[in-house]
């Protein structure tokens, strides 16, 4: 009784707006940060539960907006092992934020207690942290008051990437254990990152530096401390020019500038002055996406995205599971969402000949798709992503035996990317360290790499729609269910298109329907962008 008397008077300095709905999903909370305070003190309860639930392990939360403008902010919970919190518990969250009142916050406390079996004498762990947005200490001070109501043992890591704090939590949760991640801090995470590098790169040499747009956020700050833990270009390490890291300016965040700008404008930030074939590559705002590019030497803007590191990640693990000589028994795998360019798609099925799942849109779709496999490669085409091992893959990597020079060169090396690869979220640095060291192996420029396939041309069109939740999308949002007939005249219009492909599907946010759309040429490609919009505004009128 005492913690729900001690919620109830914390929770009062944290009133829910009136006439406001949250809906947890993929990304947690995320919205104009003036509206959050109450959230996130909410948010802090169900860690507190969640922790209680899986008998004390640690829950992290991260306080970030990722590559949304520098006034939103937003809140999300981190399961054990680093990965998104379990979808059933997002109903929980959702809850929660919504409880319009006081007594309707403890009593929806108090029956989730009940529903989930938890008792409430286990004690609570959580960490957490948060990146440069100005609103984000305030937002610290209301979850903390939630920590406190409930007696939870709490560490704030103050300023971190989000995939920190995803390693982080793993890390705790696994100290002591066989499965042991690594040095909880943010000092053991740039060791383990430095010493996998070394490792990975063998005898290799980088090719020339690498320039890195940190979007003005907290990747900026964070990859110059993990370049004190790395080789100087004048000992032979990577040379890495870092720009748009100014993070005492807010308002500079995000801002013509970062992953996001540059996958959506299909164009280098305005203030990138690289020279041609100079490879370059932007973070987003928290540092768990990345997107590589380059200009050609006619001045053309050429993008490396998400499907780009998929393709390159999977091509390298595949050779070096054969060079190993474990291609028998290592199972690699590719995951995509119905956005991957089918040009990237057919490349992996064609001339890698690997297996290709497609997942519905969202991290949390790919990342368990992915550890179906021994080795899962998954990234969305904005560049969020990873390489999952099983704990099979990394027990047979353990324990095998090579049998030349060769296969243990090609060992080490596996070996050494199941340390460099952060598995329990996209991490912007750690991918860009991989990408790094393939490109290095291969003694490939970015030129080489964007000649690996050709991407269809590709349009994505936003409706306006007035009600979203009439358009019901199935086969991994690939096809229409409802409303009746719509997916026939998408098929229709699709199929007088050389290589046409087109989807529609509905905004997790607002009333509208995207409608993505590829053919064998640019017009070809408008034209059937605006032929499916067309049929989907008339069947939302």
């Amino acid at each position: 009784m005492a913690e729900h008397e001690a919620i109830s008077a914390a929770s009062a300095k944290f009133p829910k707006p009136p006439q406001r709905k949250f809906q947890y999903g993929t990304a947690g909370f995320r919205l104009q940060a003036t509206l959050l305070e109450s959230v996130v003190f909410r948010v802090g309860l169900l860690a507190t539960l969640r922790s209680r639930k899986l008998n004390g392990q640690t829950i992290g939360i991260m306080i970030t907006a990722s590559h949304n403008p520098p006034e939103d902010n937003g809140v999300k919970l981190v399961d054990p092992m680093g990965e998104m919190l379990e979808e059933s518990w997002e109903a929980h969250a959702t809850t929660l934020a919504n409880a319009s009142s006081v007594q309707q916050l403890v009593e929806d406390y108090i029956k989730i207690i009940t529903e989930c079996q938890i008792k409430s004498d286990t004690k609570a762990r959580v960490v957490f942290a948060r990146d440069t947005r100005p609103s984000g200490a305030r937002l610290v001070s209301a979850l903390v008051e939630a920590l406190k109501a409930t007696n939870t043992e709490y560490t704030d890591h103050k300023l971190l990437t989000t995939p920190q704090l995803h390693y982080i939590t793993r890390c705790l949760n696994t100290k002591g254990s066989p499965y042991e991640y690594g040095q909880p801090s943010e000092q053991g995470y740039y060791r383990k990152t430095a010493a996998s590098l070394k490792a990975a790169m063998q005898s290799h040499q980088h090719i020339g530096p690498v320039t890195v747009d940190c979007a003005n956020g907290i990747g900026g700050p964070k990859l110059r401390e993990l370049l004190k833990y790395l080789p100087s270009p004048s000992e032979g390490g990577l040379e890495i020019k870092v720009v748009n890291d100014d993070v005492d300016k807010p308002e500079k965040l995000n801002y013509q500038c970062g992953a996001d700008f540059v996958k959506t404008n299909q164009r280098a930030p305005p203030s990138s002055h690289a020279s041609p074939l100079a490879r370059c590559a932007s973070l987003d705002g928290d540092a768990d996406r990345i997107v590589f590019y380059f200009n050609d030497s006619g001045g053309t803007f050429r993008l490396l995205d998400g499907d780009r590191i998929a393709t390159l990640a999977a091509s390298f693990i595949g050779d070096l599971a054969r060079s190993a000589g474990l291609d028998e028994k290592l199972k690699v795998g590719v995951v995509q969402t119905a956005y991957a360019n089918g040009a990237s798609t057919a490349y992996v099925t064609q001339d890698l000949r690997l297996p290709v799942v497609c997942t519905a849109t969202g991290v949390k779709h790919l990342h368990h798709a992915a550890t179906k496999f021994d080795v899962g490669v998954y990234f969305e085409a904005n560049g969020h992503g990873t390489v999952v091992f099983s704990d099979l893959a990394l027990k047979r990597l353990a324990k095998y035996e090579p049998k030349s020079p060769a296969q243990a060169s090609a060992l080490e090396t596996l070996r050494a990317l199941t340390s460099l690869i952060n598995q329990t979220v996209g991490d912007a640095l750690s991918d860009l360290l991989l990408v790094e060291v393939i490109l290095a192996h291969k003694g490939w420029g970015p030129k080489e790499w964007d000649l690996t396939y050709t991407d269809l041309p590709n349009r994505l069109v936003r409706v306006e729609v007035a009600d979203r939740s009439i358009f019901k999308a199935v086969d991994a949002e690939r096809k229409l269910e409802s409303p009746p007939g719509v997916q026939a005249q998408i098929d229709a219009a699709v199929g007088k298109f050389k290589n046409g492909r087109s989807f529609a599907r509905a905004s997790g946010t607002e009333d509208a329907v995207r409608v993505y759309a590829e053919a064998a040429t640019r017009s070809e490609t408008e034209d059937l962008a605006q032929k499916v919009a067309t049929i989907v505004r008339q069947a939302g009128e």
